[in-house]
């Protein structure tokens, strides 16, 4: 059987942990792939982790077909779809497969509309691809719309190692965007440092941040800046409350290590 490996599928899929990988291994060691393998045609679109432990170890597998798909880029949408349905995808990960949802649904609707012929009404109508706004987007990767802001910060400025930490839960998303906004040879000291040195330096941005921003009074704005304020205000502190809950839950593992000595 020839079963093709798509790397540009594969980039859709993260990474086992060394810890879920020796899982998966010993289940299939253990009781075969029960699982058959999903193929469109010969590219395999879910199930590499599978496919690769079984051709390691020569444990027989089943495949089925799927040819509902016209494109790659149907493959990739389902393959998303698949992801962002599943209870054990973290914030960051469904955040990340919705904006790339986004990106495919909305040069899909450009090309359709440049290949179609356009009426004089037609093109008196605005334009507006599908999940144009964050609102969308953060519905269909149910977080709020400041986290997918937070992820594209994330995607546009974060060094590998941060992206990386964020990942594997090591710092949050709203602290990792934050560190994002440092030098990338200080994003990679700070996860060097581990989980503290990475709290350290989201809180001291967040603190430059506020220092850095002219004080106003709230009340003597206008209604809709008012609004405006009171919002950024709320981010903020939801910002420090993530990173207070980090830190509790360090703190929480260390008493919890000191009573078990």
């Amino acid at each position: 059987m020839n079963i093709i490996i798509n790397e540009e599928l594969l980039a859709f899929i993260d990474p086992l942990t060394p810890a879920e990988y020796e899982a998966l291994e010993h289940s299939l060691l253990s009781e075969g792939c029960r699982e058959a393998l999903i193929l469109w045609r010969d590219v395999l679109i879910d199930g590499h982790n599978r496919y690769s432990i079984c051709r390691k170890h020569e444990i027989e597998f089943l495949t089925i077909q799927n040819d509902k798909f016209e494109s790659i880029d149907d493959v990739k949408l389902w393959m998303i779809d698949n992801q962002l349905a599943r209870r054990s995808v973290t914030d960051f990960q469904r955040g990340l497969m919705a904006l790339r949802k986004k990106e495919i649904l909305g040069a899909r609707a450009v090309q359709k509309k440049d290949a179609e012929l356009q009426t004089e009404d037609d093109q008196s109508v605005p334009f507006t691809p599908p999940w144009n706004t964050r609102e969308e987007v953060a519905r269909a990767a149910r977080v709020s719309p400041n986290t997918i802001t937070q992820i594209e910060r994330i995607q546009k400025a974060a060094a590998p190692e941060l992206v990386e930490a964020v990942r594997s839960g090591t710092i949050s998303v709203s602290a990792a965007a934050n560190v994002a906004s440092l030098p990338k040879e200080a994003q990679v000291a700070a996860v060097a440092g581990g989980k503290k040195e990475l709290q350290q330096a989201a809180r001291q941005v967040r603190e430059q941040k506020t220092s850095a921003r002219p004080k106003k009074e709230i009340d003597t704005l206008p209604p809709e800046d008012q609004v405006k304020a009171l919002r950024a205000e709320i981010r903020e502190l939801k910002d420090r409350m993530a990173t207070l809950l980090n830190e509790n839950d360090v703190l929480k593992s260390k008493l919890a290590h000191l009573g078990a000595a």
